[in-house]
């Protein structure tokens, strides 16, 4: 112990022992990281391969996670590439389509001239002293604020309606025929206008005429349909009790008119007093069972107290106050049940449950179906025209041969099956069976619900996707599905 006090005292002992530590320190350190560090090291690749007897494939992985990192970058890049193509795709096809409607308008209206020219050869010029309106029904002229005329807005005839020379296409949105943005900038998407506008009314509307004025205005036949229910009324309901069929059909045997009789026939002398004709899918989707004007519920009971033969009574009811006001000159009678599949119970999809429902061929011009691709997908569902409609199809066959329209239909994006659809719902215009199916109606709108609890939207809209839209445009355009083109604004 003192030999180390005295050794410690001694300032220079002491500041040899300093330095000759520090001198061991670095040594240490030298060799340490020769050990440790260099890579030509025995313990360093000793190291290295027990950590790869650890994990063997640590090398691979950290090469892979390289390549992953390069590929998704990548495929990020082509992606946007491919949205690029995609929608200068969608673009030149809707240009296309509008060049093609042009053409076809060109071809009509030649064809129009030519038969008016052999027309006036005919008859000596008797036609145009009965005036350049002949053969169109349509509202009078009148003076404008300046003093000058503005010009009737007409329509081609009933009966020119009724058996068109080529197939409708028709839409509807939110809004049409009271406002045109959103049908004009899905129009100007696809490249070609409908030739037919739906809209929504309630019994607790007046005739709005101005709904059938706007849209023959842009040359397109108004599709009206007429709910037996207020206008401001939710589907999650099918009680309407001041609205029930008993209610509008009265007691005509005990000389009982209808609770609604009056309102009819101002509706009627509406009609006939604007002059101008409309198509009235009147209390459509009967042979379900989530409307007050459905008589029967899943249990088979009455709904809204309806009773089993009303809903045919009311159509013949209200169409009979029509013909005492000279509407039905004007008007096309769409009688539009729901496609029968999946309908429950199982009963409402039969063909005698249909055929009690229809008012029959004196009531009805035009037979219609609402049909849509709509989740959840039931097994057997193959998304095609054939699965949808063509059950449906077959039952309205059977009850008539009046034509047929596709009143309202559409397609959810929900799991990525509308462009496999869209193009098989063009494939059935196609098919020579179908001749007899005049148009159809595309819902255009996207519509959040509760379905089964959970909320759920579906885009039902035809520029919900540009593969959707791109499918859409391909379809409606093909020369073998005769469908009326009129180039977008």
């Amino acid at each position: 112990m003192s030999e180390t006090i005295w050794w410690a005292r001694s300032k220079t002992n002491a500041r040899v022992t300093t330095a000759a530590l520090t001198v061991l320190a670095l040594v240490l350190a030298s060799i340490s990281y020769f050990v440790w560090a260099s890579p030509s090291s025995p313990v360093h690749r000793a190291a290295v391969t027990g950590a790869s007897a650890i994990n063997p494939l640590s090398a691979e992985n950290e090469d892979l996670r390289k390549k992953l990192t390069v590929a998704n970058v990548t495929i990020y890049e082509q992606s946007k590439k491919l949205e690029k193509v995609t929608a200068a795709s969608v673009a030149a096809q809707a240009a296309n389509a509008k060049k093609l409607a042009v053409a076809q308008q060109k071809m009509i209206a030649a064809e129009q001239a030519l038969a008016r020219s052999q027309s006036h050869s005919s008859t000596g010029g008797a036609d145009q002293a009965a005036g350049s309106g002949a053969g169109h029904s349509g509202s009078t002229g009148a003076s404008g604020e300046s003093g000058t005329t503005v010009a009737a807005i007409t329509a081609p005839s009933r009966a020119q309606l009724l058996a068109p020379a080529k197939r409708y296409f028709g839409m509807y949105t939110e809004q049409a025929p009271f406002n045109w943005a959103t049908f004009d900038s899905t129009s100007a998407k696809i490249g070609v206008q409908p030739n037919l506008v739906g809209y929504f009314s309630g019994w607790d509307e007046n005739y709005r005429a101005n709904a059938v004025t706007r849209a023959w205005a842009q040359g397109r036949l108004p599709m009206m349909t007429w709910e037996s229910r207020p206008i401001s009324a939710g589907n999650n309901s099918n009680s309407a009790p001041d609205y029930s069929l008993p209610k509008i059909i009265g007691d005509p045997a005990k000389g009982i008119p209808g609770t609604f009789d009056t309102y009819l026939h101002q509706y009627a002398k509406a009609i006939v007093a604007t002059g101008l004709p409309l198509a009235i899918r009147l209390d459509h989707e009967m042979n379900g069972t989530w409307y007050p004007w459905s008589e029967l519920n899943g249990s088979n009971k009455a709904i809204n107290g309806n009773r089993v033969g009303d809903y045919v009574k009311m159509w013949r009811h209200v169409h009979d106050i029509f013909q005492q006001e000279g509407a039905n000159a004007l008007v096309i009678w769409v009688w539009a049940p729901n496609i029968v599949n999946n309908l429950q119970p199982s009963s409402h999809a039969s063909q005698q449950y249909l055929a009690s429902l229809y008012p029959g061929d004196a009531y009805v011009d035009w037979v219609g179906l609402s049909g849509y691709l709509r989740p959840p997908y039931r097994a057997g569902n193959n998304f095609t025209f054939g699965y949808t409609f063509d059950t449906s199809l077959g039952q309205l066959r059977a009850l008539t041969k009046k034509p047929i329209i596709l009143a309202e239909v559409g397609a959810s994006e929900t799991d990525g099956h509308k462009p496999t659809w869209v193009k098989s719902f063009f494939d059935g215009f196609a098919d020579p069976k179908n001749s007899d199916v005049i148009g159809f109606s595309w819902f255009n709108l996207a519509i959040t619900s509760y379905v089964g609890g959970e909320r759920s939207t579906n885009d039902w809209r035809i520029d919900s996707r540009s593969d959707s839209l791109q499918a859409f445009i391909t379809g409606l355009t093909r020369p073998e599905d005769d469908f009326t083109l009129i180039p977008a604004r």
